[in-house]
């Protein structure tokens, strides 16, 4: 898969991404990243980064990189999904979610996403897989 390529399939992202902000910042077949401002809209009853939205982000980061490691005309759906949550990150902060591959194959993708707040402490762990599928839609 060339540069263009990959660059192109990346920056094609979902309306879901579009509508809780995730911004793309880098993407490789090996490495995901993405930003997402922490807005009211996104917050819990507590005022910090509600835990769907960061799973939200997560998801969404490492099924690009599964994406970009698909072969022609095959996809990707969300298998299962872990989270540990280990810190808040609060109203008006950057949540900063990159994921990276532990596990490429034929069948399956494992992506592991780490989501650290602006000060860069790690907010969230997700370990995710993905399988590939023929899809038919």
């Amino acid at each position: 898969m060339n540069d263009d390529h990959i660059k192109r399939d990346a920056d094609d992202q979902p309306e879901f991404a579009i509508h809780i902000g995730a911004r793309l910042v880098s993407a490789t077949p090996e490495r995901v990243e993405f930003e997402m401002p922490v807005t009211q809209a996104l917050a819990n009853r507590n005022g910090v980064l509600h835990g769907g939205a960061i799973m939200g982000l997560a998801d969404n980061a490492g099924g690009t990189g599964t994406f970009l490691n698909l072969p022609e005309g095959r996809s990707t759906t969300t298998l299962e999904s872990k989270t540990n949550f280990l810190r808040p990150i609060r109203l008006g902060d950057v949540a900063r979610a990159v994921s990276l591959p532990l596990h490429v194959g034929r069948t399956t993708q494992i992506w592991q996403t780490t989501v650290t707040r602006g000060d860069g402490k790690v907010a969230a762990i997700i370990t995710q897989t993905q399988m590939v599928i023929d899809w038919k839609g």
